[in-house]
């Protein structure tokens, strides 16, 4: 047999080997293999990194915190909370590298808080997960509407904006992103790798646009030195805090790999790299984007007069002098952030599916299915766009509305990390085996840090945006939170309480890892004990050539 042959065969053998344990794992999470695992590392992380795409995210929301210190507050807000949530991503990827599965905090939840509060802690902390995600859709939604809805403004001056515009833009998008993710779903690997060449190329040019054609630039005082307070509050302090909102959105995405852990081979490793990537990558574009910008800005008042949906547009026709110049950068930041809306899709549709199939939800057996022609939970897709849609009808081009968008994505999604690292602390950070990726001794701290961080944070982010109050432009994010967290509790007081049994955990030989007795959110029956002693005697692949 020739060389060639040989190292081929072996590399088929090592990929069914690897598959083979994936799939063992995956059935010791209490979940059999239905989807593809079509992803590498390589289209994982840059999944991530599309998904967060943080530099388009950052100036598509900049909205949100350019009254809260202008360009000064938005770059260090920037840098303090790309650090804190660095510490949420080693949290979260020790986790993800322990219990690699789709429902990411969801199952992580329902197995570090133990038998007795595991089924409780997990239902309401993929609930959620699965919310924050449909506004992360949402305001993706938005920003891309209101970047479609400028670009026509600006090309046509005599036209007056209307709410119906961005409202039949954010539809059509949302739909739109529902057909790729539901019909594409064994393209997007390669998507999401030419989806990041899309992000990376935008942000060059953006970058060196914003560089270049300005025939004046701001001075280094005004952008690192000059804090904007335009709020109404009198404290910059609590405006900074608040500005922060800003920057968490725009690199807030950090477990979004995780939920396609029965996708990627080996997951414990790939989606711990993948997450890194993503920070990593999304912080340094975000904030050299962001520099590029603040430096083109020659005139803020001008900015801050205005009071557009879309800022950022007024900011590139000042930069660039001219209508074209506006129109070409916003496009750019069009086309790079709409390569994120399938992802925040696939997000939300692969967490409502998780906790379907877990009877978590209403109709779970329905839309628990997997379309085995497409190889993707098209019904739980279609839900979430139809939720969108449902969102989508509060929000017609209203800044009110889409930083209650922006804060409730953010506040969610941290409210579903605490709850899974609350859970592995309050259990002496014991309840699941360690996987490839652990933080050992400085686990503790780290837990504790990004703990304090998502309390902290939350609280300031429901504070009103402006001073004085009043109906208009008050902050409607606490007003969200408690709404659907009533919603999961009649939910669970009335259906899932009795029907709800909750994701399993057996811990196993894989990869090394040793093998433990049961352990399940809910009653362990025969048919768990015969896999744990499964797993106690794992096949042998003999390499005969």
């Amino acid at each position: 047999m020739a060389l060639d042959e040989i190292t081929t065969s072996l590399s088929v053998m090592e990929g069914q080997v690897e598959e083979d344990s994936d799939a063992r794992e995956l059935e010791a999470l209490g979940h059999k293999q239905e989807m593809s695992r079509n992803y590498s590392t390589l289209s994982l992380a840059a999944m991530g990194f599309v998904t967060g795409n943080a530099w388009s995210a950052l100036g598509g929301s900049i909205l949100v915190a350019i009254y809260n210190g202008g360009p000064t507050g938005v770059l260090y807000e920037m840098i303090a909370v790309s650090a804190a949530y660095g510490l949420i991503t080693l949290s979260l990827a020790e986790l993800a590298s322990s219990v690699p599965s789709s429902g990411g905090v969801y199952h992580w939840s329902t197995v570090l808080a133990g038998p007795k509060y595991g089924r409780i802690t997990g239902f309401f902390a993929g609930w959620f997960n699965f919310l924050a995600w449909v506004f992360a859709t949402s305001s993706t939604c938005a920003i891309l509407g209101n970047a479609l809805v400028e670009m026509y403004l600006v090309g046509h001056p005599d036209v007056e904006w209307k709410a119906w515009m961005v409202f039949v833009a954010f539809q059509v998008l949302n739909w739109i992103g529902c057909l790729i993710v539901s019909c594409g779903n064994k393209f997007l690997p390669a998507l999401n790798v030419m989806g990041s060449f899309v992000v990376c190329a935008g942000v060059l040019i953006s970058i060196v646009t914003l560089a270049v054609m300005p025939k004046t630039h701001a001075t280094s005082e005004f952008v690192w030195s000059t804090f904007i307070n335009e709020t109404g509050w009198s404290s910059s302090g609590l405006v900074y805090i608040m500005g922060l909102l800003n920057g968490a959105y725009a690199i807030g995405t950090v477990d979004c790999t995780t939920h396609l852990a029965e996708e990627v081979r080996n997951p414990g490793v790939a989606v711990p790299k993948a997450m890194f990537f993503q920070l990593g990558l999304g912080f340094a574009t975000a904030f050299a984007y962001m520099i590029a910008l603040s430096y083109a800005i020659s005139d803020l008042n001008t900015i801050l007069s205005i009071q557009s949906n879309f800022p950022i547009t007024a900011i590139y026709q000042q930069a660039t002098g001219s209508t074209a110049g506006a129109i070409g950068l916003t496009f750019v930041i069009f086309l790079a952030y709409f390569t994120a809306l399938p992802d925040t899709i696939i997000a939300s549709g692969r967490m409502f599916w998780a906790l379907a199939r877990d009877n978590a939800t209403p109709f779970s057996s329905y839309f628990a299915h997997v379309s085995k022609r497409w190889g993707s939970p098209i019904r739980a897709n279609i839900l979430c766009s139809v939720v969108t849609t449902a969102i989508g009808c509060i929000y017609v081009g209203n800044t009110t509305a889409f930083n209650a968008f922006v804060g409730s994505f953010v506040v969610l999604t941290t409210i579903s990390y605490g709850i899974a690292i609350g859970a592995h602390m309050s259990t002496g950070r014991k309840s699941v085996l360690p996987g490839p990726f652990h933080l050992g001794r400085f686990g503790w701290i780290i837990n504790i840090l990004s703990l304090a961080y998502i309390v902290g944070s939350n609280v300031m982010f429901c504070f009103p945006f402006v001073q004085p109050v009043t109906q208009a432009n008050m902050n409607y994010v606490s007003v969200i939170v408690v709404g659907f967290f009533t919603f999961i509790i009649l939910w669970w007081v009335f259906r899932a309480k009795r029907d709800y049994e909750g994701p399993k955990y057996i811990p196993h030989i894989i990869q090394g890892r040793a093998v433990d007795s049961p352990t399940t959110s809910g009653p362990t029956n025969d048919g768990e004990k015969k896999l744990a002693t499964l797993a106690l005697e794992p096949p042998v692949h003999n390499y005969a050539v």
